[in-house]
């Protein structure tokens, strides 16, 4: 039997179990509902929410979104650059510069979570500028 990895971010959501599946959707509405124009996607393995390519001056690219969401196997992970900046807002969450990771949404102020969604394309343009 081959498994196929989820090709659509509905195909993600539904491969998963609970509880962990109802939290997931409940993020996912929290994205899409704070930033309605952020196309959802799959992008290295997770949930990715407005794709976009990136060059840095030293010529290495990419691609990435400015939003991903990924159940690992003993958390949840946002990934939104300019996360470090919401240590004090979340602080039941472990948090990098650009990771949050968690166990359950309601551990998180929601609002917090919304203020890093509408963050991160300013981090992301001021990053280019530099």
């Amino acid at each position: 039997m081959v498994v196929t990895a989820p090709q659509t971010p509905q195909e993600y959501i539904n491969a998963l179990e609970e509880p962990r599946k109802s939290e997931i959707l409940r993020i996912d509405k929290q994205i899409r509902e704070t930033m309605p124009d952020l196309e959802p996607v799959m992008m290295h393995g997770i949930l990715g929410y407005g794709p976009y390519h990136y060059k840095y001056r030293s010529g290495h690219e990419g691609d990435t979104c400015v939003i991903c969401l990924g159940s690992k196997k003993n958390y949840i992970s946002i990934h939104c650059f300019g996360a470090d900046r919401f240590k004090e807002r979340l602080p039941k969450a472990n948090i990098g510069v650009a990771c949050v990771r968690f166990k359950r949404l309601d551990d998180l102020d929601v609002e917090a979570l919304k203020d890093l969604f509408r963050s991160a394309p300013k981090v992301i343009e001021m990053n280019r500028a530099q």
